[in-house]
């Protein structure tokens, strides 16, 4: 474990940190500095110079101010559920952690939105909306300590995607505290508004190097009625695209996901959950839809048996109670915390739905060829063009060779990434881990376009340096 403990030199900032938060609310233990400094990713130590605890906008605007005073680096912490390395601080920076500002208030029940501080874990805030009757959809794996300011900082996607959007459609209103210490309320949750530009959306995605989210305004929705899904055995992916192709033509579908049946193994064996049928298949597609009535239902089926008469389904099973709903959802939603254990490499890529066959099998090709001793595991979002590409690390391999030996590879993943006009991150942002790579899905100009941005929020260089670019 690394850490970095506070030297003489940094006495009179710790000190002058405990006066805007309090002395309890500063931190420089071991154990403090290693959980907090670091996100889900795994390839770099943590190493930060204090962990601070704000509670208030206006502590925070302090926090930066000080900062920026004695040029030090913040890097902002939420739930450190993040898989690019964004929340890691490896090189003494100051942690900004938003655990103790996550209170919901405001709620409108006419606009139907909140305000929440960017504390406020996404399950939070999801348990909120539905005691007003209400949904909010963002929705993912790490629900339950995500928060919802990191949620905003990477515009967080997860399995809703197909039906509700990412996070960036939810979020109505920002206040933010730039690299200046400056407060800024942004959009205050009109649905309209023209007045100019809407900076709201440079922070959205921005992954706290523009400034800190210290509270949104999120709009919130109608619940979904009869949530249904079906898991379905699925021999080759061009198979899996004709099911979303037929179903979607027919159905409002809330989600389209697949994983493979590697994946389905280590989820089974992990978790002790049933198989979703006796037969195994390469591929599973996990489809969701509104059963509003009887006639949606039998539609379902009537769609379902018409792609096992076309060849495209070995099996299939669907829901018949709200438990059995869950459980398969978890078969697709419990791979990563499943395969966490191997410290797998993982790729976040996407492309145009249209172009998805193709591109996985370009990159399957190719993983395949250059891993021909490691365990791969493909899980995705097929309903918006996202997969997921996960190398799953030896026992007896070394973490750094390992993933040394993955980055090789990345180069040749993005490169077939660029052929198809796709992006290197999909929605787990850049990070650490991507910003070498960022010029696959950027053009040059886009990224000195960024760096301009960046230059007038945080003109000293302090937030959250070196993630993005460098």
């Amino acid at each position: 474990m690394s850490s970095a403990p506070s030297s003489p030199s940094s006495a009179p900032v710790i000190a002058e940190l405990e006066a805007i938060v309090g002395a309890d609310k500063v931190r420089c233990d071991e154990d403090t500095l290693f959980s907090h400094g670091r996100d889900w990713t795994k390839a770099w130590e943590p190493a930060p110079l204090a962990v601070v605890f704000p509670r208030s906008a206006e502590e925070v605007q302090a926090i930066v101010k000080l900062a920026k005073r004695e040029s030090l680096a913040i890097v902002p912490s939420g739930g450190r559920t993040g898989l690019s390395g964004g929340a890691v601080a490896a090189q003494g920076e100051l942690v900004v952690s938003f655990d103790y500002m996550n209170k919901i208030s405001d709620f409108d029940p006419i606009d139907r939105t909140v305000q929440c501080q960017a504390g406020v874990i996404t399950e939070q805030l999801q348990h909120y909306a539905e005691e007003q009757g209400l949904y909010y959809p963002v929705d993912f794996a790490s629900a339950g300590s995500s928060q919802i300011g990191g949620n905003i900082s990477t515009n967080a996607g997860g399995i809703k995607v197909l039906r509700w959007g990412m996070t960036r459609d939810w979020v109505a209103g920002l206040k933010v505290v730039t690299g200046n210490g400056d407060l800024l309320e942004l959009n205050r949750g009109l649905l309209k508004n023209n007045a100019g530009y809407d900076l709201r959306q440079l922070f959205i995605g921005a992954e706290g190097t523009l400034g800190l989210i210290v509270e949104a305004t999120m709009q919130l929705t109608r619940p979904p009625k009869n949530l249904t899904a079906f898991v379905l055995g699925v021999e080759n992916f061009d198979g899996i695209m004709n099911l979303f192709n037929r179903f979607q033509a027919e159905m409002d579908l809330t989600a389209f996901e697949f994983f493979s049946e590697q994946a389905l193994q280590k989820v089974v064996a992990h978790s002790g959950l049933p198989r979703p049928f006796e037969s195994a298949c390469p591929y599973y597609a996990l489809l969701e839809f509104e059963k509003l009535n009887d006639e949606v239902e039998e539609q379902a089926m009537a769609l379902f048996e018409s792609c096992v008469e076309e060849g495209w389904v070995l099996d299939g099973v669907m829901s018949q109670s709200l438990e059995q709903l869950n459980n398969l959802w978890r078969l697709r939603e419990d791979i990563s915390e499943t395969i966490s254990q191997w410290t797998p490499y993982k790729n976040d890529i996407s492309t145009v739905i249209s172009k998805v066959p193709g591109f996985l099998q370009d990159v399957e090709e190719l993983v395949t060829a250059e891993y021909p001793s490691f365990e791969i595991i493909w899980f995705g979002h097929i309903g918006d063009g996202n997969l997921h590409l996960n190398i799953l690390k030896p026992d007896d391999l070394d973490k750094a060779e390992f993933f040394a030996q993955c980055s090789k590879v990345s180069v040749a993943v993005f490169d077939i990434v660029k052929r198809y006009g796709g992006s290197v991150s999909a929605e787990h942002g850049v990070g650490l881990l991507k910003k070498d790579y960022l010029t696959y899905s950027r053009s040059a100009e886009e990224v000195a376009l960024m760096r301009q941005v960046k230059q007038v929020f945080d003109p000293a260089g302090i937030m959250n340096p070196g993630k993005i670019f460098d």
